[in-house]
């Protein structure tokens, strides 16, 4: 029986209370006269007041109702449900996580404005420390969704904004959290061969990735060809030269290797002619189909090379 049933029979109860009590006293006078008492005789045609005597069965049956209904409000004091306080909207994992620091890795309803976006949010130390990670995009080097010339890269639409609710999977997506999450570190990821997950962390301040990328100029960074080799695993091949590395990277020649976010590297003394890269959105020669991974021609450090990965870009 719900509460709002309950409250609608406490009402009926208490009307039928009130009517019976006023009949009840109507009846103790007109049909018991006897049992009214005054306490002195009249004087001057005034009456003293009277002092009413009730009836012992109505009275045992106005307090067996009294009963019923304090049993009904208790119930219902119990059964209906606090309000809770309204919850603070949070617009990135990293908030969530200083409001909380034990929250768990789940999907959080992450606000941009009057959007409502839900977001995997990775609270725990996967391989880029703790703090919460707010992911921003999933790519498939298989694939050219997010190939260094894709649009997607310098627009504020989402892709396949479902797969933003799951975690390291091998599902492609780009979330609002491209364009409308601040950071001061980027969490960079690659799954190789399916299975082996690799992660750096890159120290870059910037209002959104977008921001950073959609412009299309070189901005630069300093992890070092180790470090980006390192989202690879021993499989990684550069070449030893040239080793421009940032966001927007690309060689002299424009049809050769560039990255969204990367390294480039050459055989030659200079970056006109990189026949190498690894990173996230590539493209160029060697290989214009590898999206995301590590390519190497001649002279690359360990061999020629073509790993295609899938990637994760998360910011906090």
């Amino acid at each position: 029986m719900g509460a709002a049933r309950f409250l609608v029979q406490v009402t009926m109860l208490l009307a039928v209370k009130a009517a019976l009590s006023a009949a009840t006293n109507t009846t103790r006078m007109q049909a018991n006269p006897a049992a009214n008492t005054c306490s002195q005789a009249p004087t001057n045609n005034c009456h003293c007041q009277c002092e009413l005597r009730p009836d012992s069965s109505t009275a045992i049956a106005v307090n067996a109702l009294e009963d019923k209904i304090d049993q009904l409000i208790a119930l219902v004091n119990r059964t209906t449900p606090r309000q809770s306080a309204p919850v603070a909207p949070i617009s990135s994992c990293k908030e969530q996580f200083g409001k909380n620091n034990s929250s768990p890795s789940q999907v959080y309803e992450l606000t941009f404005g009057s959007q409502v976006v839900p977001v995997y949010c990775h609270m725990g130390n996967f391989g880029c420390g703790n703090g919460g990670w707010t992911l921003a995009m999933k790519m498939d080097g298989t694939k050219t969704t997010f190939h260094y010339d894709s649009l997607l890269w310098s627009a504020q639409s989402s892709y396949n904004p479902a797969a933003g609710k799951t975690g390291f999977d091998m599902l492609e997506t780009k979330l609002p959290t491209y364009w409308s999450t601040p950071f001061d570190k980027v969490c960079l990821g690659m799954r190789v061969g399916g299975q082996q997950l690799n992660f750096v962390v890159l120290s870059m301040t910037a209002n959104s990735l977008f921001s950073l990328i959609a412009d299309g100029r070189y901005r630069a960074t300093s992890l070092g060809r180790n470090t980006w080799k390192s989202l690879i695993g021993a499989q990684a091949s550069l070449q030893r030269n040239c080793n421009r590395e940032g966001f927007n990277v690309r060689s002299g020649y424009r049809r050769n290797s560039k990255a969204r976010i990367g390294i480039v590297g050459n055989q030659e003394n200079n970056c006109m002619s990189c026949d190498s890269r690894i990173g996230f959105g590539t493209g160029g020669i060697p290989d214009n189909s590898n999206s995301c991974g590590n390519h190497a021609i001649q002279s690359g450090d360990n061999g020629r090379k073509r790993i295609e990965t899938m990637g994760y870009i998360l910011v906090q």
